[in-house]
């Protein structure tokens, strides 16, 4: 029976007309005519059929309507009241649900219900985090503090506002959490990057079998160790799945093509693909990122145009696939090729689309088209933010990274762990220790300190900004460290020349059965490398082969022979490069070159240099200490003739510059610098400073400048290079005692290096340095290198 059948004569009951809304009223213009014969029978004031009605019209998205409806209602209850809320939640009128919840509140004498609650802190998650801080606030205040389904909505909605701390808090109130907290839980903590966390509480729902774990929940936690690359945990899951029966369905089957794709197992990945009879476009769209992910591109293009011959209309999971983010290199026209079919589909204004486009433009340098992209977005996601900070970061652009992030905080979007890391790395890289405690209190604020990426980020930052001790703190501090906190906190004492600090970590993260990498042994050989423990490196280096089975990169045998070439013992580093298996690098020959650098070996620089000249014959730096090293040796006609060599072929050095940063504020310096507000004061500062360390003592070192110019002309060349000028400012803008920390972009030079230990005697200031090799820690005039680097 339709509306049309029903005779305005017969008058029906309230159940007549609550069946029909439920089974028959599918379209709105049906339940309009249902309507149009609840008011001709006179049941236009009957609560439960008003409310049902509003409930369905609610379902069709006739919200306007449902309102409409209920504003005319002489005494809506609670029920009705829930009803709308959730109806305007669910339609996007969040604003309205919340004025509704206050109307409530304070226009009637109804009290808000565990429904109530539920549906308007649903409704606050597309607000901000501060309605639904209140929101919680009234709940607690009302006892549903403990609700259960309360509590699910909340964990949700602090997900979605990346509050992850405050979620867990949450959680961690309700007594008895069923399947769908728990799920709820796992899924936002997978969404918020939090995969080793999301992990343990699954695992703490299968133990404490009160709550019998779904295909949902396998779904939900199946990205968990994809992202980690834990196979191990994958195939454990995996044969869960089969154990309960929901390996066969195909939603579990496409998460296992992702988890097998992720960890490299791509052949698995497609004979689970294959078991799917009539794979949906998800299946495909995990398939095709699949094949990109593991560098398989040409296969990924491949299944991307069989799904179009099917007759598959590609959405935005397909081309964020498709796209070429794990190995862009040598995929730019494809690249481009996709842009321009979603500029022509319309779905480069999706915003995982253009934040894909963006990531990879961003790895292939084209970081003027990324930030195109990301100001053309009309609807940016914090992955879009991250996208292009992330690719400011990695591209060397530091400062652009930091100024998007300040302008992202000024808009007040809520980072999450994957921005921080990426404007901890930006921090690093440029020494911005001020900036970086600023996001460490973030950090706490945000409740991420247990997130392992960023707390690693945090060790890695605080070692390159000079506070090793800091670094180390954090690192005790961490309960379960992975691979990459172990080498951060390695490298960074290598960075520091506390090379048997690394050395012993070392041996600890072997004793604790770490699982070791190449970056684990490249990053303690530098260590032995700037600490002159040659025998520790070499036993190391065997270690490397012999007891672990790795095969040397041209990193691991060109840390070696930088080992060898520090210590002076340049013969045996000449005897090691003959002996290699693989054809020695630029990186190989560099560090023989910079050992000959160091102990005025000319013969063997000019074999190194000879064999660089043919690898790399654009690099500057290799003519650069050549020539030094022929001025150290006073053979000033051939310096000469290699500096001849670099202006015949157009060949620029890398300017000189040092950064210091006073009151949060960075300074930079170059040579001879007169461009800073306080030069006359800098200047004269740097006079007296000269004129007490000559009475200390000092001499300008004058070895490797220019030969053809007098000498009082060589001193002065050296006299402003830019860690002088920097030093020199330090001492006038800043606080008397306090301890002075510069960035210099290349090597420190011998007489600046000297300056630097007088400078930190006469002021009786401790002076950091951070050069491109290495940190120096002057005090009471000496350095931490001990003239070794």
């Amino acid at each position: 029976m339709t509306c049309r059948n029903l005779k305005t004569s017969v008058l029906h009951g309230r159940n007549f007309f609550l069946n029909l809304i439920n089974n028959k009223a599918t379209t709105l213009s049906l339940l309009t005519q249902t309507h149009a014969q609840i008011i001709l029978n006179g049941l236009h004031d009957d609560l439960a059929t008003v409310t049902k009605l509003t409930h369905k019209l609610s379902d069709l998205n006739a919200i306007d309507h449902a309102t409409l409806l209920c504003s005319n209602f002489p005494n809506p209850d609670l029920f009705l009241y829930n009803v709308l809320i959730r109806g305007l939640s669910n339609n996007k009128l969040p604003h309205k649900a919340l004025s509704l919840y206050l109307d409530l509140r304070k226009k009637t004498t109804l009290l808000p219900d565990n429904f109530t609650y539920a549906f308007v802190v649903s409704a606050s998650s597309c607000l901000s985090d501060k309605v639904g801080i209140l929101i919680h606030a009234h709940l607690i205040v009302d006892g549903f503090g403990s609700d259960l389904f309360v509590g699910s909505a909340l964990a949700d909605m602090y997900f979605r506002f990346s509050k992850v701390g405050y979620a867990c808090k949450v959680f961690d109130e309700i007594p008895e959490p069923d399947t769908v907290l728990w799920n709820t839980m796992i899924s936002g903590l997978v969404k918020n990057c939090f995969f080793e966390e999301s992990l343990r509480v699954f695992k703490d729902m299968v133990v404490a079998g009160g709550t019998r774990f779904d295909s949902t929940t396998l779904t939900a936690v199946l990205p968990a160790p994809a992202e980690l690359q834990e196979l191990r945990v994958g195939m454990m899951l995996h044969c869960l799945a089969v154990k309960v029966g929901f390996h066969s369905h195909d939603y579990i089957l496409t998460g296992l093509i992702s988890l097998y794709s992720k960890c490299g197992e791509i052949s698995i990945a497609k004979c689970l693909f294959k078991q799917i009879g009539w794979p949906d476009l998800i299946s495909y769209n995990a398939m095709i990122s699949g094949f990109s992910c593991n560098r398989e591109t040409e296969c990924s293009v491949r299944l991307f145009k069989e799904l179009l011959v099917l007759g598959e209309r590609a959405n935005s999971s397909t081309i964020v696939g498709l796209i070429p983010v794990f190995s862009p290199f040598g995929w730019l026209d494809l690249t481009r090729s996709i842009h321009s079919f979603c500029l022509k589909s319309g779905m480069v204004s999706n915003p995982s689309v253009s934040t894909a486009l963006t990531t990879v433009y961003a790895r292939l340098c084209e970081i003027e088209s990324a930030r195109q992209l990301f100001d053309g977005s009309p609807d940016k996601t914090l992955a879009s933010w991250n996208a292009m900070i992330s690719g400011y970061a990695q591209s060397g652009q530091t400062e652009m990274a930091i100024s998007l992030f300040r302008e992202m905080q000024g808009l007040e979007i809520c980072p999450n762990p994957v921005t921080i890391t990426s404007i901890l790395s930006a921090c690093a890289q440029l020494g911005a220790l001020s900036l970086g405690k600023w996001v460490h209190n973030l950090i706490k604020n945000e409740s991420f300190e247990s997130n392992i990426y960023v707390s690693t980020a945090l060790i890695d930052m605080y070692a390159k900004c000079g506070s090793i001790a800091e670094a180390r703190q954090l690192f005790d501090n961490i309960q379960e460290k992975n691979v990459v906190t172990w080498n951060a906190m390695i490298s960074g004492y290598g960075l520091h020349g506390h090379g048997r600090e690394a050395v012993n970590l070392f041996t600890e993260m072997v004793e604790s059965r770490i699982s070791l990498t190449g970056v684990t042994f490249l990053s303690v050989l530098y260590a032995c490398s700037h600490s002159g423990l040659v025998s520790e490196g070499e036993e190391v280096f065997y270690s490397m082969v012999h007891d672990h089975g790795f095969e040397p990169l041209a990193e691991h045998y060109a840390c070696m022979v930088d080992l060898l070439g520090r210590a002076g013992k340049l013969d045996k580093a000449l005897e090691f490069i003959k002996k290699m298996p693989v054809l020695p690098g630029t990186a190989v020959w560099g560090a023989l070159l910079g050992g000959c650098m160091i102990h005025k070996d000319k013969n063997m620089a000019q074999l190194a240099s000879d064999k660089l000249f043919e690898l790399d014959p654009e690099n500057v730096g290799y003519y650069v200490l050549l020539s030094n090293i022929y001025s150290a040796d006073r053979n000033y006609s051939q310096a000469a003739s290699v500096r001849q060599v670099v202006k015949r072929r157009n060949l620029e050095k890398t300017p000189g510059c040092t950064l210091i940063e006073i009151n949060e504020t960075p300074h930079v310096f170059t040579s001879n610098d007169r461009s800073h507000p306080q030069r006359e004061a800098i200047y004269s500062m740097l006079e007296k400073l000269m004129g007490e360390m000559r009475e200390a003592g000092f001499q300008t070192e004058t070895i490797t400048a220019f030969h053809d110019v007098e000498e009082e002309e060589k001193e002065l060349m050296v006299k402003v290079h830019s860690e002088k000028l920097a030093i020199a400012f330090g001492l006038i803008a800043s606080e008397p005692g306090t301890e002075i920390r510069i960035i210099k972009n290349l090597r420190v030079c011998l007489d600046c290096h000297n300056f630097t230990k007088f400078v930190s005697k006469i002021s009786k200031r401790a002076i950091v340095v951070r050069d491109a090799n290495r940190f120096h820690h002057f005090k009471d005039g000496v350095c931490s290198c001990g003239d070794y680097w």
